[in-house]
């Protein structure tokens, strides 16, 4: 084993405990923050200087994408104009793992003046910033996993692991559901299977279609041409069938030599999955899952067929 990996599992193990010893440090403060944050009508402003700072942003960047709306605010760039940036209607998370930083404590007079709340998250309860805290939320961690026990290591990780569990909360106190996070993320694999529909992909052009009384040889013909391994059975217009490339193998050794008699009709699946167009495709993808195929067919509401959308198709 290498020499540094030790050095690696001991500070991989002291943030774990860093982490595992806030949930005692949880209390009715913790439930205080959320409801601050849920009556609020403005947005929540994420704040702390240095290392503080950068958790912070990442905090904030969290929450807004998970529906609370949040921004980070330097407390430097506070003094020089940005308070402005802050409404009477907003709330205040201030993040300093001592509770006593200087340059996040002097704007706290003009939070307080503005009666904004001030949810304060550090390592003191006894410290300033808890004092003047609507709510405070105790990051205390024993010791930095630094070996010096200097630089912010276990304290940031525990600060970052308290803002994701805030985020958790919320999205159960806002029943913030999947689809919401896609209207956060559209640009990302994720929003985009659900946000888009079968419309979008579903193929359209020369499909493997074919009458109810067509011989099956000739049907495999089609089937080979149209490269989706099926042939819909269309009469009257509408969608009256399928069969599969694994319907003709179980028919050909089960026929053997009648095999060239049969229609379509004779060995079709009369009940076809199919789906709108608005049909998300990560609903799709369920169907595709829970009935172990790999088509299904686009209609309109009159069982018309609009188009075919295979498993290819919905690899965003």
């Amino acid at each position: 084993m290498s020499k540094y990996i030790d050095t690696a599992i001991k500070c991989l193990q002291d943030e774990s405990d860093a982490i595992l010893g806030l949930i005692p440090l949880l209390d009715d403060n913790f439930d205080k923050a959320v409801e601050l944050i849920l009556e609020s009508k403005g947005k929540l402003v994420v704040t702390g200087v240095g290392k503080s700072g950068h958790i912070g942003a990442k905090i904030a960047a969290t929450l807004a994408s998970v529906g609370t709306p949040s921004f980070f605010l330097n407390p430097l760039d506070a003094f020089h104009g940005d308070l402005g940036m802050i409404q009477k209607e907003d709330v205040v998370l201030a993040i300093s793992n001592s509770g006593q930083t200087d340059e996040l404590l002097r704007f706290l007079p003009y939070l307080l003046e503005q009666n904004i709340p001030v949810i304060g998250m550090s390592g003191n309860p006894q410290s300033l910033l808890a004092q003047y805290s609507s709510a405070h939320l105790n990051i205390a961690v024993e010791r930095e996993a630094c070996p010096l026990n200097l630089a912010p290591t276990s304290s940031t990780t525990a600060t970052l692991a308290l803002g994701d569990a805030l985020a958790c909360a919320l999205i159960v106190a806002r029943n913030f559901q999947a689809k919401d996070f896609a209207q956060y993320h559209p640009g990302g694999s994720l929003g985009r299977r659900l946000l888009t529909k079968a419309k979008n992909v579903m193929r359209t052009d020369d499909l493997p279609v074919v009458a109810p009384e067509t011989k099956l040889s000739e049907a495999v013909i089609h089937m080979s041409n149209g490269r989706l391994g099926l042939c819909v059975a269309i009469a009257d217009d509408r969608v009256a069938g399928i069969i599969t490339d694994g319907d003709v193998r179980r028919a050909m050794q089960k026929s053997q030599d009648k095999f060239f008699q049969l229609t379509v009709a004779d060995i079709m699946s009369k009940s076809p999955k199919t789906v709108s167009p608005e049909t998300k495709i990560h609903q799709i993808e369920k169907l595709f899952q829970q009935h172990k195929i790999h088509n299904v067919l686009v209609v309109d509401k009159d069982c018309k067929l609009i188009g075919i959308v295979d498993s290819f198709s919905t690899m965003l």
